[in-house]
Protein backbone atom coordinates (compact mmCIF):
# COMPACT_ATOMS: atom_id res chain seq x y z
CA UNK A 1 0.00 0.00 0.00
CA UNK A 2 2.67 2.01 1.00
CA UNK A 3 4.52 1.56 -2.99
CA UNK A 4 1.44 2.29 -4.27
CA UNK A 5 0.85 6.27 -2.42
CA UNK A 6 4.29 6.41 -3.41
CA UNK A 7 3.79 6.22 -6.93
CA UNK A 8 0.76 8.39 -6.98
CA UNK A 9 2.25 11.08 -5.42
CA UNK A 10 4.91 11.31 -8.13
CA UNK A 11 1.96 12.33 -10.40
CA UNK A 12 2.00 15.67 -8.49
CA UNK A 13 5.52 16.24 -9.31
CA UNK A 14 4.63 16.50 -12.78
CA UNK A 15 8.25 15.93 -15.01
CA UNK A 16 7.06 18.16 -18.08
CA UNK A 17 6.95 21.61 -18.28
CA UNK A 18 3.98 22.67 -16.05
CA UNK A 19 3.41 25.90 -17.69
CA UNK A 20 2.42 23.91 -21.03
CA UNK A 21 -1.28 23.76 -21.01
CA UNK A 22 -2.84 20.13 -21.45
CA UNK A 23 -4.02 20.13 -25.06
CA UNK A 24 -0.57 21.90 -26.25
CA UNK A 25 1.09 19.24 -25.14
CA UNK A 26 2.76 16.18 -27.57
CA UNK A 27 0.87 12.84 -27.34
CA UNK A 28 3.50 10.73 -25.80
CA UNK A 29 3.98 13.49 -22.66
CA UNK A 30 -0.06 12.52 -22.27
CA UNK A 31 0.57 9.30 -22.71
CA UNK A 32 3.19 8.66 -20.01
CA UNK A 33 0.99 10.26 -17.90
CA UNK A 34 -1.84 8.51 -18.61
CA UNK A 35 0.08 5.05 -18.20
CA UNK A 36 1.45 6.31 -14.76
CA UNK A 37 -1.94 7.06 -13.63
CA UNK A 38 -3.04 3.41 -14.97
CA UNK A 39 0.03 1.73 -12.94
CA UNK A 40 -0.55 4.10 -9.84
CA UNK A 41 -4.81 2.76 -9.93
CA UNK A 42 -3.64 -0.74 -10.42
CA UNK A 43 -1.18 -0.63 -7.50
CA UNK A 44 -3.98 0.81 -5.16
CA UNK A 45 -6.77 -2.01 -6.55
CA UNK A 46 -3.97 -4.60 -5.78
CA UNK A 47 -3.64 -3.63 -2.16
CA UNK A 48 -7.26 -2.94 -1.68
CA UNK A 49 -8.39 -6.75 -3.34
CA UNK A 50 -5.28 -8.23 -1.74
CA UNK A 51 -5.82 -7.15 1.87
CA UNK A 52 -9.65 -7.74 1.50
CA UNK A 53 -10.10 -11.27 3.10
Amino acid sequence: MQAASSFAIGLIFDPFDQEQKWNDRPTWQKAVLFVHLAVAAAFFGYAIGWNDK
